[in-house]
């Protein structure tokens, strides 16, 4: 990941010692209380900011299977309906989805000499390549009555959660290494890190597609749901003078 350019400059201060700061980070305390980060007078640290984005596609997928009839016989309907929704049952089953990741919905209703059954299934996949595979079967096996919806692509909390994880961190270590990189110029030691602060963190729905009157491909409906965060972080380190003699034992 490409780092953005930053200059490094020293101030000497004969209360606040030496402190060696990222410009980038004025913009983003202006206005900020600052405190001391040592009861020494002599503190010698180099402060950075980092910035990171990440993306991640969805990883959930959501599928409508619904079975309508009506018939003139209440039991008749039932029968015609539970059959087929036994069948849908089995098959996403034999497709490795989770009791937990199926919900199932029945409706009767009677207008004049009709009974109406409804059934719909909501099924949540975690792998889109054998949720292509029921989809298909079911497409194939049952009849007009049963309707095999479009998926429906979402991500998880889990997902998202490390997600903006993810971009944080990579924030703080794109913070490291410039800072490591300060210090080798100017022929110091990176020391400990002092402080981690998390200055801002922003998250959105990128990959919209644009309207061309065509379908999308499977691949564009999940480039869609693309998720992206970013990280802005502010770090300061120790800063140790560079030990240039080796120890004579």
């Amino acid at each position: 990941m490409a780092h953005s350019p930053s200059r490094v400059f020293a101030t000497v201060s004969p209360n606040a010692g030496d402190v060696y700061r990222d410009e980038n980070e004025s913009v983003f305390n202006r206005g900020r209380k600052q405190t001391p980060l040592h009861a020494q007078s002599n503190a010698r640290v180099v402060q950075m900011t980092g910035c990171a984005e990440l993306s991640c596609p969805p990883d959930r997928a959501t599928v409508t299977i619904s079975v309508k009839n009506s018939k003139e016989n209440v039991n008749d309907v039932t029968n015609s309906v539970t059959r087929r929704l036994e069948y849908i049952l089995q098959t996403v089953r034999q497709h490795d989805v989770k009791e937990e990741n199926i919900t199932v919905t029945k409706h009767l209703q009677r207008e004049e000499e009709l009974f109406h059954m409804q059934a719909e299934v909501l099924v949540v996949f975690s792998d889109f390549e054998k949720m292509q595979q029921a989809r298909s079967v079911l497409i194939e096996k049952l009849d007009k009555i049963v309707c095999v919806g479009d998926p429906y692509y979402s991500h998880s909390a889990e997902s998202l959660s490390l997600l903006r994880r993810r971009a944080c961190l990579e924030a703080v270590d794109n913070a490291r290494l410039k800072a490591s990189e300060a210090c080798c110029i100017l022929g110091q030691a990176l020391g400990r890190p002092l402080l981690v602060r998390e200055e801002e963190s922003r998250e959105w729905t990128s990959g919209q597609h644009e309207v061309t009157g065509s379908p999308l491909t499977l691949h564009q409906k999940t480039g869609v749901t693309l998720v992206s965060a970013s990280s802005h972080v502010f770090v300061t380190f120790e800063l140790r003078p560079k030990n240039s003699n080796r120890r004579k034992f």
